[in-house]
């Protein structure tokens, strides 16, 4: 009985890997098939030959004002004017193809968060950062009282 409880210990720690590797660096190539909001899109992304699948990405590293529950009209005004900032700098690429880094499973359903750059090299995390439209992933200040 002990023989097989170690059997089954040992087998156990030897899969735990895989989960550690539920990462794809990339980069995955994706068609924009529309902007969510500030810091989400819809993409069809091309995994491998003849296969795409479509899906919502996260930007990885920061957090835009929520369009969908704000805690406020400023918050809603702040992320409507993010999601149209993302949706100007997909527009400008004329092609509305990214790049998909980093790719991981998102803590929601049918959701991935990833590293996005517009096919020009520009990390659209850092534009939005720069623009003063998302803060760092770890600054949990609210939007209700950011000034622009």
């Amino acid at each position: 009985m002990r023989v097989l409880f170690y059997i089954f210990a040992v087998s156990g720690l030897l899969g735990f890997p895989v989960f550690a590797a539920d990462r794809v660096q990339g980069p995955i190539y994706a068609e924009v098939l529309r902007v969510v909001d500030g810091d989400t899109l819809a993409v069809r992304a091309l995994i491998w030959p003849g296969h795409r699948v479509e899906v919502k990405v996260r930007l990885a590293r920061i957090n835009a004002p929520e369009l969908y529950r704000p805690a406020c009209e400023k918050e809603r005004d702040l992320a409507r004017i993010a999601t149209q900032f993302v949706q100007t700098k997909i527009d400008e690429t004329n092609a509305r193809n990214v790049e998909l880094q980093n790719v991981r499973f998102g803590k929601y359903a049918g959701r991935v968060v990833a590293d996005i750059r517009l096919l020009a090299g520009e990390d659209l995390g850092d534009l939005l950062l720069a623009a003063g439209l998302a803060h760092g992933q770890k600054d949990r200040s609210g939007w209700c009282d950011f000034v622009n």
